[in-house]
């Protein structure tokens, strides 16, 4: 390997590494950010910053390019810059649209350079971009709503406090005006602060990653995908709940389930797949952290007092992993499973109820036999804590609170909406 390329595959923290004294040559960097000076303060009225203001504070650099400018200083087509900013999800604009900066050349040279070196050929490039690019728009609505929230709070005590005429709006889940300028003033201030610690959490889960990929490589009997345990977790008549809630309270319902729920799974090793409202699909690489993370959902949100009850479905199997997201008979089976699952209740399938037999701390009892609609026939085992008196494993059947019936689909309260939940994305 020449020594350019070696020069060039090393990166930030490597040359940390390297030089140590380089920390110490590198210059004091205020807190009010490294790309532009601090934003202006707001006059009287309220009607600053603007969005010009907070987009070159943020961005670093005004827009003065039009895209075929950053196409030739960068040296690809223009064809190529356009796949590459429609991965980012950049919408289409005008060949004479002064929409770009130098940074948007510095990232598509940083791209272009990883193709003609041979690391990534075009579509993996363009993948990998398109990767970065939809967990960084999350990320970025995520972070504006907690702190739109935030400030949107304290302003309103304050008001309180002081007398100020007119009470802000307790109802909505979008912030007023004077909120969300106060939240961009306030992202723009800590972006510099908290763009380390973005590096730092994408590296921890980076080599947490590379270690499963590599520990599910191990040669197995059955290729058809890595081995899991996956469960959702559904709130309890949901659909009820939106109808009765104001935007604001069910946003913080939604935000508290997140919450917790990742809270728990995360404890017990499991990791959180993704939330789509009321519901949270995790994966667990064990049966027995996998029945401890659903246990502890369910007494977590009984004792929670703004959330409604939760119940769990579960399974053991093959799944494929694709996209950050999980597929397969075995998530289809989980979704279903949840399905019939009574409130403060979790329901295993056969899988995990043999895997746990012989696992002290829980106890099961199986169900009435059904068909579960994409299924089919399917024998649910109610998983619970075993008693004090030390009892372990399977127990005699259990048909209390058992509905002998096929899986429909249900309504939204019993069925999640009669969709098939286990291809979520």
């Amino acid at each position: 390997m020449c020594a350019a390329r070696s020069r060039r595959q090393e990166t930030r923290h490597d040359r940390v590494m390297i030089d140590p004294t380089a920390a110490k040559r590198a210059p004091e960097v205020s807190r009010a950010g490294r790309h532009r000076p601090v934003l202006p303060a707001e006059p009287a009225g309220g009607l600053s910053p603007s969005a010009d203001d907070v987009e070159a504070r943020l961005l670093g650099q005004p827009r003065s390019m039009r895209p075929r400018e950053v196409s030739a200083r960068a040296a690809v087509s223009l064809r190529s810059a356009r796949k590459f900013w429609h991965a980012l999800g950049f919408p289409n604009v005008g060949d004479e649209d002064t929409v770009f900066s130098e940074t948007d050349v510095l990232a598509l040279q940083t791209v272009a350079e990883l193709v003609r070196d041979g690391t990534f050929d075009e579509p993996t490039a363009l993948a990998m971009t398109r990767a970065l690019a939809r967990t960084t728009d999350r990320l970025a609505v995520w972070q504006t709503q907690l702190m739109a929230e935030a400030l949107g709070e304290a302003m309103g005590e304050a008001s309180l406090l002081t007398g100020t005429p007119g009470e802000p709006d307790t109802t909505r889940a979008m912030p007023d005006p004077a909120t969300a300028r106060a939240a961009a003033m306030k992202l723009a201030e800590i972006a510099d602060d908290l763009e380390p610690l973005l590096i730092y959490a994408w590296r921890r889960h980076l080599s947490a990653a590379i270690s499963r990929m590599v520990s599910d490589s191990e040669p197995t009997m059955d290729s058809s995908g890595v081995v899991r345990c996956v469960g959702f977790a559904d709130l309890v008549s949901f659909t009820r709940l939106v109808r009765r809630l104001s935007e604001r309270e069910l946003a913080r319902v939604v935000q508290r389930f997140e919450a917790l729920a990742s809270d728990v799974v995360t404890a017990h090793g499991g990791r959180v797949i993704k939330t789509v409202g009321d519901e949270v699909l995790f994966v667990a690489r064990g049966v027995a952290p996998a029945a401890a993370i659903a246990l502890d959902l369910v007494e977590a949100m009984a004792e929670d007092d703004l959330l409604p009850d939760v119940r769990v479905g579960m399974a053991s199997g093959h799944v494929v992993s694709r996209l950050g997201d999980v597929f397969g008979t075995t998530v289809n089976r989980a979704s279903r499973l949840t399905a019939v699952a009574r409130p403060r209740t979790v329901l295993i399938d056969d899988v995990m109820a043999a895997s746990l037999a012989s696992t002290s701390g829980f106890e099961m009892s199986p169900l009435s036999r059904r068909t579960l609609r994409g299924i089919g026939p399917v024998t649910p085992w109610n998983l619970r804590r075993a008693d004090p008196s030390g009892r372990r494993g399977m127990m005699a059947t259990d048909d209390a609170g058992d509905d002998d019936h096929d899986d429909a689909g249900g309504d939204d309260d019993a069925g999640g909406d009669g969709k098939d939940q286990g291809d979520l994305g």
